[in-house]
């Protein structure tokens, strides 16, 4: 595997804070209207949308 650039590692990067769960805390602050993250994806199957 080749170096990444800067660039897709900065995009790297976002995509999985992207992906985190949302806290806890969160969902009870807005009572439950925030209950999913829909940038939530599995590595296996949903490959990353990056333009080159």
């Amino acid at each position: 595997m080749g170096k990444k650039s800067v660039n897709k590692k900065m995009r790297l990067g976002k995509k999985l804070k992207q992906s985190r769960r949302i806290p806890m805390l969160a969902i009870v602050r807005t009572h439950r209207k925030v209950e999913f993250n829909k940038f939530k994806r599995d590595w296996r199957h949903r490959k990353l949308k990056l333009e080159n």
